[in-house]
This record gives C-alpha cells, sequence and structure tokens, in this order.
C-alpha cells in the first residue's frame, strides 16, 4: 500500500514538475514577445510585391518601447484600432491572445497589419496623378506592385504629432492610412528586420 502511495506522489511530483517547466518556459517567451521581438505571418496581399500571403517576419519590439518614430520606408507592424488608446495591457493580451489562437482559430485577431512608413508628424501629403507626394515633391517608390495608384485626394493630408501615415505597397488592394486615418506612435508595434518563406 505503501509503495502505490510512494509510486502516486512520485508521478504527482513528475507532472507538477512538467506544469512548472511549462509555465515557466511560456512566461519567458511571453516576456521576449512583449519586450525583444516575435516571428508573425502576413495575411493578405496588401504588401505584395514586397510581401506575399504566408510569409514569415521577424519583427523587432525595440521602437515600440522607445515609442520611436520610424524610418520613411520603414515596414512596421501596426495595430489598426487607431480609434482607441493603447496601453501597456494590450502588449500582454495581444501575445497571449496569439497563444491562444494556436489552439483555437476563434481567437485569432486581425488588428495587427503590416504596412510601409510614407509620412512623419508634420508631413504634409497629396494623392494625385496615380502617385504619392510629400511636402511638395513625388516619392520614388520602385516597391510598390502597380505603376500608378487607383486613388486621388482634393485635398492634402497634415500627418498630426504623434502620428505616422502607412500604406501597403500593393496600393489597389490595401487598407492603410487612406482609410483609417493616421497611426498613432504607440500603436506602431515593431519594425520588421527580415522576412522569409518556408514554402517558397
Amino acid at each position: 500500500m505503501e509503495k502505490d502511495k510512494s509510486v502516486g506522489s512520485q508521478i504527482l511530483h513528475e507532472i507538477w514538475e512538467w506544469v512548472y517547466a511549462i509555465v515557466i518556459a511560456l512566461a519567458v517567451a511571453m516576456v521576449v514577445h512583449i519586450f525583444v521581438g516575435q516571428i508573425t505571418r502576413v495575411s493578405g496581399e496588401s504588401m505584395e510585391n514586397t510581401l506575399h500571403n504566408g510569409d514569415f517576419l521577424v519583427v523587432s519590439k525595440w521602437s515600440h518601447l522607445q515609442n520611436k518614430v520610424p524610418d520613411y520606408g520603414q515596414i512596421v507592424i501596426i495595430d489598426s484600432r487607431v480609434n482607441r488608446p493603447r496601453t501597456w495591457k494590450d502588449d500582454v493580451t495581444d501575445v497571449a491572445g496569439n497563444y491562444v489562437a494556436i489552439f483555437s482559430s476563434k481567437a485569432e485577431q486581425h488588428n495587427a497589419w503590416v504596412k510601409r512608413v510614407i509620412g512623419h508628424p508634420g508631413d504634409v501629403l497629396e494623392f494625385k496623378n496615380g502617385h504619392v507626394w510629400r511636402n511638395g515633391e513625388e516619392l520614388e517608390e520602385p516597391y510598390t506592385k502597380d505603376v500608378m495608384m487607383d486613388f486621388s485626394r482634393a485635398t492634402p493630408i497634415k500627418v498630426p504629432d504623434n502620428c505616422v501615415f502607412v500604406m501597403g505597397d500593393n496600393r489597389n488592394h490595401s487598407s492603410d492610412s487612406r482609410f483609417i486615418g493616421p497611426v498613432p506612435i504607440d500603436h506602431v508595434l515593431g519594425n520588421v528586420v527580415y522576412d522569409f518563406n518556408l514554402f517558397r
């Protein structure tokens, strides 16, 4: 009888050690994903021909932690919910949601978009003749999918303080700042530092 108790307590002890190890590993992974970087995946065609559906992205979170304005042309991940304030709690729940989504597709979030930075605070942007103009100069954008953009606007847009203007490279098939408005700096979740595709 005592032998059975000993075996039972040994099994419980091993289960507890496994649970403890898994919890610690998840906690470390969450800290890394919140403060250092993460790997995410492209969903959709808005960044073609630069990025494609299914591509994996290595994202650095350092600029997000510093609340730093990303460089012109930088590819970034944004929180598309620009009309709501963002706090540190969102950083935690976003990462936690990603882990839950591994087990349940219903938990998958579609708030994070990948886009390119086109305008900084104070910039005046115009959309005419199928191209983007910044502060009176037409931008040279060899990364766009189409030579001409099927979008124009009669009045210029001035990028507000503490915001950036982002666009997809596939200009004719992208939801971006033209439609949701400028993106607050704290909604820029990280910079893409590397992309790859395991299946191409």
